[in-house]
């Protein structure tokens, strides 16, 4: 078995090339920017890269990048590999997905997929715990972080979970040809996941709620208008309502998915200046 990885400067793919290699499996990383003679160049969205990286290849891990997909399922045909899994997202199960700009690129490749006839398997995340990252200027610089809805609930998945529940997949392929909801264990606000994180870095961290438009305004920098709004309606509709849970990360991996605590203590560094 030869694995390819794209996306291999991700966090959930690092992780998951450590565990194959630690299977003694065959790994080759992909990457639109590869840093080193060891990673191939494998851009999503450059179909001529495609088929290089995919030769002698039999699994793949999948990115969700719906500009090139219809070109990758063809070249991975073509290649003969046996099982595509794909890091896609629970957005796709809303009932808007096809309108949101959150849910709906994830959707297309879901779709392109299972229109191609590979053998497939979506991984299904909520949200990563490690979208507190985006935090962590503000606390290392001693900064409120801006909220506009502190009290709306998410299922925070450890990027670890996800990974050992994709070599789960990869290295069981009975496992797959079907969707799986990943969550981590608990419902948390953001307010609650900021007070984990105060405990795990010893010091509190300051909290400003502002209004949609006030943080639309701080963060239109680095994000679009339209995905901007379609955050802020998630988080709108999820304010004070605990999200569902699922038990597929001890499907899949045979443990309970790891708390945003242990989540917070393994990238304390992360947010200490």
């Amino acid at each position: 078995m030869t694995v390819l990885v794209t996306g291999s400067r991700g966090a959930v793919a690092r992780t998951l090339v450590r565990l194959l290699r630690e299977r003694g499996l065959a790994v080759r990383t992909g990457s639109s920017r590869p840093g080193d003679p060891d990673t191939v160049h494998c851009d999503l969205t450059d179909p001529s890269t495609f088929a290089a990286a995919l030769k002698g290849v039999t699994s793949v891990f999948l990115y969700a990048e719906r500009s090139g997909i219809r070109a990758f399922a063809e070249e991975a045909q073509a290649a003969g590999v046996e099982h595509v899994v794909l890091l896609s997202s629970s957005a796709v199960l809303a009932p808007d997905a096809k309108d949101s700009p959150l849910a709906a690129s994830h959707l297309d490749v879901e779709e392109a997929l299972n229109a191609s006839g590979l053998y497939s398997t979506c991984l299904r995340p909520g949200s990563f715990a490690g979208n507190a990252l985006a935090w962590s200027g503000n606390i290392r610089t001693d900064r409120p972080i801006s909220l506009p809805f502190p009290g709306s609930h998410s299922d925070p998945i450890h990027e670890a979970d996800v990974a050992e529940a994709a070599l789960s997949v990869i290295t069981d392929p009975h496992r797959g040809g079907r969707p799986y909801t990943l969550t981590g264990p608990e419902s948390l606000t953001f307010a609650e996941q900021i007070g984990i994180l105060s405990r795990a870095i010893g010091r509190s961290v300051p909290l400003r709620q502002v209004t949609r438009e006030e943080w639309k305004q701080e963060t239109a920098e680095y994000i679009p208008a339209g995905f901007a709004d379609s955050l802020l309606d998630w988080w709108q509709s999820n304010d004070g309502s605990p999200v569902e849970l699922t038990r597929a990360v001890q499907e899949l991996t045979g443990r309970p998915a790891r708390t945003f605590a242990t989540w917070a203590r393994d990238h304390a560094d992360d947010f200490r200046g």
